[in-house]
């Protein structure tokens, strides 16, 4: 059994946010419905950088967000795409959208109206700015709450500032943010039989991840320190060059600290009043960089995170993206797994990174393509090979 076997989902959503929310959800078993419009579906269908993956609808991004998901066309904006939507929800536990706000009410699908459809129907709306309040109606994009939230604020340095995120980490947040919600909702639902509304935004969600800097201003008073590559934290912890690069280390623990000492060679610097202490570390920490790596010049990265995390000083190189996604961790853990997908070959697709010891969560099915499941999953609700003929006809899928 699979966590959410037997849970349908009706999702409604494009790009990033929603997409990440569903598809976590589809990992872990449930029925989601990609409902998206006849003539172009998902916008992700035509971003990315293989612009032959654009031209079939097939973008990488839309690749990246949409394993293990059905797709079935259908435009609303008809009275019997309506009707095939309403059938659809009275069958269905989720569904989820990222439209602005009021645009499924305009539709006639609030969450005041599907519920009298179905009363256990849990609805999931994510947006930028949540459904009220005074910029809910505002458009968004992550950059957007990138610079909104603070994060742009906090990253970089004196020489680079403000600086955005290298991926769409609020749209990222969002997406995971909407899944938990989700499946707390039908964990009450379990319990209650009731399903309700969950108001998802973008801008809510990433703040909390900025925990420990935010808590130093809002309960210690500190203005965030513009830090670059350096944790606050403590000293030496940060990025360091080496013989052949850079290396990462942490040496946060006091302990840690002297064994770093011992194996670079400086062991007088423990006694130093200037290093001797964390807190005086930390302030004069541009003064032990530059001496630190002296040292770590003499030799490559590999011997010293070799030597160092041997002591229990957690290090590591800076790899490339290409690096990272191949190294022999990430190969053990299942990260990531090949998929073949028609007219596109083989391809590699995240699994959910949680590993659960009786339930499997993984990608089983490459993303679909535009409506390729809309006359079984019309069949599956009733609706015969006459019905779907004429709907074609008219341009309702």
């Amino acid at each position: 059994m699979k966590l959410l076997e037997g849970i349908r989902v009706l999702d409604l959503t494009n790009v990033l946010a929603g997409p990440f929310a569903t598809l976590h959800l589809a990992l872990c078993g449930a029925e989601v419905i990609k409902i998206e419009n006849p003539v172009e579906g998902d916008l992700a269908r035509k971003l990315g950088i293989v612009n032959e993956y654009n031209k079939k609808l097939m973008g990488t991004s839309f690749l990246a967000q949409n394993a293990n998901k059905k797709s079935l066309t259908l435009n609303m904006k008809f009275e019997e795409g309506k009707e095939i939507f309403r059938r659809m929800v009275k069958e269905s536990d989720v569904v989820v959208e990222n439209f602005r706000p009021g645009v499924m009410a305009r539709l006639g699908f609030s969450y005041e109206e599907l519920s009298k459809i179905n009363p256990k129907i849990i609805y999931c709306a994510i947006s930028g700015f949540g459904q009220t309040g005074p910029d809910a109606f505002k458009p968004a994009y992550d950059q957007i709450i990138q610079g909104l939230s603070g994060v742009m604020a906090i990253n970089g340095d004196e020489t680079l500032n403000p600086l955005r995120a290298g991926f769409p980490v609020c749209d990222t947040v969002g997406g995971v943010n909407a899944a938990f919600a989700i499946m707390g909702a039908l964990y009450f639902r379990e319990k209650t039989g009731k399903g309700q509304f969950i108001d998802i935004a973008m801008l809510d969600s990433i703040m909390p991840y900025m925990g420990w800097v935010a808590a130093n201003l809002l309960i210690g008073g500190q203005q965030p320190v513009l830090m670059g590559n350096d944790n606050f934290t403590a000293a030496p912890s940060g990025t360091f060059v080496t013989k052949d690069g850079y290396i990462n280390i942490a040496a946060n623990k006091q302990e840690q600290w002297h064994d770093l000492c011992d194996i670079i060679g400086v062991p007088e610097l423990k006694e130093d009043p200037r290093f001797k202490e964390r807190d005086t570390r930390k302030k004069n920490r541009k003064e032990l960089t530059p001496i630190i790596e002296e040292k770590l010049k003499t030799k490559d990265t590999s011997c010293w995170t070799k030597a160092l995390n041997e002591k229990g000083i957690p290090s590591g190189e800076i790899l490339s993206l290409e690096s990272a996604l191949s190294q022999e961790q990430v190969k053990h853990r299942g990260t990531l797994k090949k998929i073949n997908t028609p007219g596109i070959g083989d391809i590699s697709l995240f699994n959910l990174t949680a590993k659960f010891d009786k339930t499997t969560a993984e990608v089983e099915t490459p993303p679909p393509t535009l409506g390729q499941n809309t006359e079984d999953l019309l069949k599956q609700f009733g609706y015969s090979d006459e019905d779907i003929k004429t709907y074609k006809e008219k341009g309702i899928i």
